[in-house]
């Protein structure tokens, strides 16, 4: 499986438990993907940088990464690892 396929495919065991998962990511574009909630730590020794919902609506489909509010999700990640 591509990468995309495996978190469309996330999504959708997701959607089917209806249960709460914890997803552990360093891929930025994947945590705003898959997200609900994104917590961004910062290096070692670790400590919470920022804590926000993504308010993006389901089902989540891979045409939304070109959507501005998930480029504005990735560069406020990226500006808080000090990555823009």
């Amino acid at each position: 499986l591509t990468r995309e396929k495996m978190n469309l495919e996330l999504l959708r065991i997701w959607a089917e438990a209806k249960k709460t998962i914890v997803f552990v990511t360093h891929g930025i574009t994947e945590a705003v993907f898959l997200g609900t909630r994104v917590i961004v730590l910062t290096a070692g020794p670790a400590r919470m940088a920022d804590n926000f919902r993504v308010e993006l609506p389901h089902p989540r489909t891979l045409d939304m990464k070109t959507q501005e509010r998930f480029g504005e999700y990735t560069r406020r990640i990226y500006h808080l690892l000090g990555m823009d």
